[in-house]
């Protein structure tokens, strides 16, 4: 459940910021921002359901799967393709966000 948590938390924070981005930068309708509000909203409420006992762990956790998914969000959505070092500087995240979470006894 806690993975799930993250990636739906990663996806309304990246989107909320996003459709933020295209009212902003991009001149598009104002609702878009009100919809990319909602959806930041959203993110923080979805962050703390995570059972792991305290908020600076949760966040500097969720900070690697965010780098994951904003990786993911840039190939799929904006269409601009990864390269190695985005790939690998990915895992390393994911690497850190296991060092940190699970191997506590």
């Amino acid at each position: 459940m806690g993975i799930l948590l993250f990636i739906l938390a990663g996806i309304a924070e990246i989107g909320g910021g996003y459709l933020i981005w295209l009212w902003l930068r991009e001149g598009k309708s104002p609702y878009l921002g009100l919809l990319g509000g909602g959806a930041l909203i959203m993110y923080g409420i979805i962050a703390t359901f995570q059972s792991f006992p305290t908020f600076g762990r949760v966040y500097a956790a969720y900070g690697g799967v965010f780098i994951v998914l904003a990786v993911l969000w840039g190939w799929l959505v904006d269409r601009k393709t990864p390269d190695l070092y985005d790939w690998v500087g990915a895992a390393i995240c994911i690497v850190g966000v296991f060092v940190m979470l699970y191997p506590r006894s």
